[in-house]
């Protein structure tokens, strides 16, 4: 193993490796004041994905590993490629899980997703329905107070935004599936990828009166936001996922460490299935596991989630040897053909 290696991809819990990191480059140095909040330190998502309550995770490779550590040195998104089902998303999961770096704050984007929408929202109809609901509540019309006394309230940073808070250790955010999404977003996240900041105007029109306001994160804890600007301090973590579905702007593409990931195999196979059934379960469930790696040989893609799928049924269903390949033969239809 590497001695700069900072994530081993061993999935073995190790919070101090991330206290190993060097100084950013200058280039991709902040110094915003540090923000104090309480971070999420697993969720049942990483769980479900990884599988950590009953065997050590699925190693990276060493390309893998290489370059995901060098989006980690040098303070850059990683951009991840690869067909659905090879673990695209599962490696931010694992990176957060072994460096103790919280929950990943996950943004799954769609055709309609903009950058507002990972940054933050304002709720300004529920703001004005819950004053409109005081002012009938009181006999009079109530002097106007303090902005902030209620603005916060209707604010909450997505998760994006929630990332670019200026912790002293790096959140782990998750684009998923960034090829998906309208043709204007990967050119408006490059400013904010590149700065590592953005301004909430709500909160700076009223800067000059209350320059400190309180918000929601997407961990729903509240924090503080001056100013009406949100800076980072240590860059997060991003992955941004893709399908290959389209073709990325060169800015974009510039500012990322690019990863194709590719299906796991062999030992990564193996520590999957262990990782989610136990030490045994690839052994006994060798021939599930070699009709799927059959799909190499003919071309078939086939998402490792369908060989979980297989092996959990078999190992409840159908124990008669006959059954099992019925059950795999299935379930394991290859995602380029339908059934036959």
């Amino acid at each position: 193993m590497s001695e700069w290696f900072v994530y081993q991809g061993s999935g073995r819990p190790d919070p101090a490796r991330i206290d190993r990191l060097p100084e950013p480059p200058p280039w991709r140095a902040f110094d915003a004041p540090v923000v104090s909040y309480d971070v999420p330190v697993l969720d049942s998502a990483t769980r479900r994905r990884l599988g950590t309550g009953t065997a050590p995770l699925p190693i990276q490779d060493p390309d893998t590993l290489e370059l995901v550590n060098a989006a980690l040195y040098l303070r850059r998104p990683l951009l991840v490629t690869g067909e659905p089902g090879v673990g695209k998303s599962t490696l931010a999961h694992s990176v957060a899980y072994e460096l103790g770096l919280g929950r990943v704050l996950e943004w799954p984007i769609v055709s309609r997703s903009e950058l507002r929408d990972g940054l933050y929202t304002y709720d300004a109809i529920g703001r004005l329905q819950d004053a409109q609901l005081r002012r009938a509540a009181e006999t009079r019309t109530p002097a106007s107070g303090p902005e902030s006394e209620d603005i916060g309230r209707y604010i909450r940073l997505g998760p994006l935004g929630t990332a670019l808070l200026a912790a002293e250790r790096p959140r782990v955010l998750l684009i998923d599936e960034l090829d998906k999404s309208d043709i204007d977003l990967p050119n408006d996240l490059l400013n904010v990828l590149e700065e590592g900041r953005f301004a909430i105007p709500e909160l700076e029109r009223i800067a000059d009166r209350t320059p400190v306001v309180r918000v929601l994160t997407d961990d729903g804890r509240k924090v503080e936001v001056t100013q009406g600007q949100v800076c980072c301090r240590a860059f997060p973590f991003v992955v941004m996922t893709s399908n290959r579905e389209r073709e990325f702007p060169a800015p974009l593409l510039r500012r990322c460490i690019p990863l194709d990931l590719k299906a796991p195999r062999d030992e990564r196979l193996a520590a999957l299935v262990q990782a989610h059934f136990g030490q045994d379960a690839y052994e006994a469930n060798h021939d599930i596991v070699d009709h799927f790696t059959e799909a190499e040989a003919d071309g078939a893609l086939r998402p490792t989630d369908q060989l979980l799928n297989a092996i959990f049924l078999a190992q409840h269903a159908a124990r008669d040897p006959a059954r099992r390949e019925e059950i795999s033969e299935l379930l394991m239809q290859p995602l380029d053909r339908g059934p036959r």
